[in-house]
This record gives C-alpha cells, sequence and structure tokens, in this order.
C-alpha cells in the first residue's frame, strides 16, 4: 500500500465512526489508535457505538438519519455478525453532493448501502473489496475486522491513498441491501382508513420511529388533527386490510400533535419525527413501554 499524504497544509479527513461495539470494552479505542497511528491527526467523531449488538439493520437506519449532516469525509461503520466468514469487506466510494469526497468502509452486508447512496444522491461511483490482511504486520485473527481490516484502510483513504490500491472492484450492483421496512395503507371495509409501517428505531426516550414519512401519510390521507386508534399487529399480517391486533397489547389511542409540549404527562400522540418520520411518543413517558413495542415490530394507526 503506497504512502500518500494530504499537500501541506491540508487537514486530514474526518473519519465518521459507528459500531454495536459499546464501550465497556477496549475495542472502540483501539480502532482509534490503529487508525490515528496510521494517519496522525486526522479527526475521529464517535457517531454512536450503541447499536443493539449484531443488529445491521438499526446501524443502516442510524446512517441514513446522521449522514444528511455530515461533511466531506468517510463513515467506518461496523456491526459484522458475519466477521471472519465469506462476507466481503468493502470501501465505497460516492460522487460527492457538495465539495469534498465521501467514503464508506465496512462490512457488505446491507449496513452501508442505503447511506453512501443518500450521501452521493445517487448510485455509488466505485467500490473495492478489501483485503483481509491489508497490513501485513496485522494480526492474523479473523475476529476483530474493525482493527485489521477496517481501520487501516479508512486511515489509508484519509492519507490520500486511492481507493484502487486497497483492493479489487466490485461491482456496484452487487452490494448486498436490507429488505425494505413495511408501510402500506388501505381503506377498511366499514368505511376507515389504516396506515401500517414498522417501528425503525426507538431511541432513549422512548419514541417509536415509523417507517412511514410524511409523504406516506399524506398519502395515506392521515389526517392532521383529531384522534387516531393505534396497535400492535401480527407481523405475519402483510395486509393493511387484515392486519389482526396482537393479543399481548389491546389498542390504544393517540393524538395527533405537533410538538411533544401539547401532550400532558404520560398521554400517547403522532407527529412528524426530526428525521421527516411519524412517530409515536408519549408525554415525558416512554411510548416504548406504553405499548409494549419494539423497533422491528410493526403498529397499525386507524382513523
Amino acid at each position: 500500500m503506497s504512502e500518500r499524504h494530504p499537500a501541506s497544509g491540508v487537514s486530514p479527513q474526518t473519519v465518521f465512526f459507528l459500531s454495536d461495539y459499546g464501550t465497556q470494552d477496549e475495542f472502540v479505542g483501539v480502532v482509534h489508535a490503529v487508525v490515528t497511528a496510521h494517519c496522525p491527526g486526522v479527526t475521529i467523531i464517535d457517531l454512536t457505538h450503541q447499536i443493539s449488538p449484531f443488529d445491521i439493520r438499526a446501524g443502516a437506519f442510524t446512517l441514513v438519519r446522521a449522514v444528511p449532516y455530515l461533511g466531506p469525509g468517510l463513515v467506518l461503520a461496523v456491526v459484522d455478525p458475519g466477521v471472519g466468514s465469506v462476507r466481503r469487506g468493502v470501501c465505497l466510494e460516492v460522487a460527492p453532493d457538495g465539495p469534498g469526497h465521501r467514503f464508506f468502509v465496512g462490512p457488505d452486508n446491507g449496513l452501508l448501502i442505503e447511506a453512501a447512496e443518500l450521501a452521493g444522491a445517487g448510485p455509488i461511483a466505485d467500490a473495492v473489496e478489501l483485503a483481509r490482511r491489508p497490513d501485513p504486520e496485522a494480526s492474523p485473527a479473523v475476529t476483530f475486522d474493525g482493527r485489521d481490516v477496517f481501520a487501516p484502510a479508512a486511515a489509508a483513504l484519509s492519507r490520500g491513498v486511492p481507493l484502487q490500491e486497497l483492493g479489487p472492484a466490485v461491482d456496484p450492483a452487487s452490494l448486498r441491501r436490507l429488505a425494505p421496512p413495511m408501510v402500506q395503507h388501505a381503506q377498511l371495509a366499514n368505511g376507515r382508513r389504516t396506515l401500517q409501517a414498522d417501528v425503525v428505531w426507538v431511541d432513549r426516550f422512548g419514541n417509536l420511529q415509523l417507517a412511514a414519512t410524511l409523504a406516506q401519510a399524506r398519502e395515506a390521507h392521515l389526517p392532521g388533527l383529531g384522534t387516531l386508534d393505534v396497535a400492535v399487529v401480527d407481523p405475519t399480517a402483510t395486509d393493511a386490510t387484515e392486519a389482526r391486533v396482537s393479543v399481548r397489547k389491546a389498542t390504544s389511542t393517540l393524538s395527533r400533535i405537533g410538538t411533544f409540549a401539547e401532550l400532558a404527562p404520560g398521554e400517547l400522540g403522532l407527529l412528524v419525527d426530526a428525521n421527516g418520520h411519524l412517530a409515536v411518543v408519549a408525554g415525558q413517558a416512554s411510548a416504548a413501554e406504553a405499548l409494549a413495542v419494539g423497533a422491528g415490530e410493526r403498529v397499525t394507526l386507524t382513523w
């Protein structure tokens, strides 16, 4: 791997780091140390390391939420239950939507691609497969690719090493994608309307972000005012007109609101969150606890 350095006076790129490593062990610190050893002076911003272990989908959604606010640089993301297997390690380059280059480094398991396409406002420009041991002096272990594969690659790109020197080209069309979350709406036989959507994120306040966006809510004719029914549904029910309410939680009522301040303590509401998605929330309380629902489950709104 050839050494390239930025021109005099030009700072190394910023590395935006996300993982499911947590902070109890040394994993995050070791990755920081490897990146900075290979590229002194690089700026590393920790997006989060509290992704639930092995939850690729949660990591992918987190990157999608974050990437519109990240400047030029490199996203280093590791949520990698397939570490050491035949799954590829990859680096993606996207056409810059503005100044500077943008790279994504991590496993090819669906974690990176949606955020990368969003960052470039279009298809992936180039992709390469990363060698298992890009550094001949790296550990021969296969259980810590964040340290041994992804961190050295991130540092190399931050130094200015061309993408093509990191490994063989990969057809972007072959990159693995996650199945999209479910959103559908229908008019019931009794004239009521329903919008069914997966819960894609539960934040630390217990707010439930739904897969449905504001545009999809409008398409479903969701009212901007008034009350709606909300229920956890059988995840095997794929037809919004036949969704079966889960027996573990009865239907609840919530109010269509614009801000959290409109809710009394413990009262359920539905608003459009900071990311443009519908969210079920509770006044100074956890909607997730109130409805006994978590990420990956499904709810239906009826009005």
